[in-house]
């Protein structure tokens, strides 16, 4: 049985403005058969080991030193980040809701229910029951530190909920308006990760609310950019890792993933629901921030960077054929003879694939197929 040349797989089609730089994946089990060029299996492991193909091959390539990039640029829009809700956790009715484009910050009224505020905290989980004296637990630690952050004082920030507490809950209910309780009612504050703007208002002032009502959306308030990239390329998208931003007029800004999910893309009339993966790209170093400022919003190109190798020897992906006895190689023409030379393979880029081993260097010539 004849090696067959390993051919590219086919690169998806265009979509808008997507430029994908590379689509190649090989697996030894995956190895697509294609007629027509002659090819014998090396016997060992060098490549005078392996006999003289009965014919040349139709085209030749050389092994060239080079470096490659693992790369693919996206469609990307420039805005404001994810949204989130905001759920009610009171019950009452709506006497007052900010406008979309608002940006509160922290002991600021997010929206108000029964004339009384719901104030914006910030904390990375929501609260889930009331706080009172001998209250213990990390949602009260979270809470002292907000209002330590306020400004208010005479208490610990811990995780019990003491007397100290309760005077410095009442001085700040007193402030805000609300009942001087001391008590730190359920629905009374909501939490954020930092400073929010208001996306959109799922309700009216004068709605009823209850534990589980959508009231707003609201995103942060720095500039950020998302994409949406196909589960097969999700290998692009590490948090933390090094992306460029191009925007409007053909500005480039260096930037880094912040957050990486899997969503669900419903589809639309009639299709079929996809999973995608969306990217956060958060534009908060002062270069970025300056670059962004003038666009509420926008799209721009997003270039993802996977893999990286300096100064390696590549060859055509075509110029890869599987050996019997396993793995791969490349077929060497020597003058009016070729022998097959197994490789090491490494980074797969642009219809390029990085190669090592015996008998390969510089200048090498490797057959192709037409």
């Amino acid at each position: 049985m004849e090696p067959a040349p390993v051919r590219e797989p086919e690169r998806p089609r265009r979509r808008g403005r997507r430029v994908p730089r590379l689509k190649a994946a090989l697996a030894a089990g995956a190895v697509a058969a294609a007629g027509g060029v002659a090819a014998v299996a090396a016997a060992g492991g060098g490549g005078d080991s392996g006999a003289a193909a009965a014919g040349l091959p139709p085209s030749t390539a050389k092994v060239t030193r080079q470096t490659l990039k693992d790369t693919l640029t996206e469609d990307g829009r420039l805005g404001h980040g994810p949204a989130h809700t905001a759920i009610s956790q009171a019950r009452g009715t709506l006497t007052r809701l900010p406008e979309s484009g608002d940006e509160i910050t922290r002991g600021r009224e997010l929206y108000e229910v029964d004339g009384d505020p719901v104030v914006l905290m910030y904390g990375s989980k929501p609260s889930y029951r009331p706080l009172t004296i001998g209250t213990a637990g990390s949602d009260v630690r979270r809470f002292e530190a907000n209002l330590g952050k306020l400004g208010y004082g005479g208490f610990t920030v811990d995780t019990e909920y003491t007397a100290a507490t309760a005077d410095a809950v009442r001085e700040w209910q007193d402030d805000i308006g609300a009942p001087e309780t001391g008590i730190v009612e359920l629905g009374r504050v909501a939490f954020a990760s930092g400073p929010v703007r208001v996306d959109s208002v799922h309700a009216n002032p004068g709605e009823p609310v209850a534990p589980g009502k959508k009231v707003l959306d609201h995103t942060g308030t720095a500039k950020a950019v998302t994409v949406e990239l196909d589960t097969a390329d999700q290998r692009m998208a590490e948090e933390g890792a090094e992306v460029e931003v191009t925007l409007p007029g053909d500005r480039s800004v260096t930037a880094e993933i912040d957050d990486v999910t899997t969503v669900i893309d419903p589809g639309e009339q009639g299709q079929q629901p996809e999973t995608k993966v969306e990217v956060t790209i958060w534009l908060d170093s002062g270069e970025a921030k300056k670059a962004a400022a003038e666009y509420a919003l926008a799209s721009v190109d997003v270039a993802f960077t996977a893999g990286k190798r300096e100064d390696v020897l590549t060859v055509p992906v075509a110029a890869l054929v599987a050996l019997r006895e396993g793995g791969f190689g490349v077929e060497v023409v020597r003058g009016a003879a070729s022998s097959h030379v197994p490789v090491e393979t490494g980074l797969f880029a642009d219809g390029k694939v990085e190669v090592s081993g015996p008998g390969i260097a510089e200048g090498t010539l490797v057959g192709v197929p037409k």
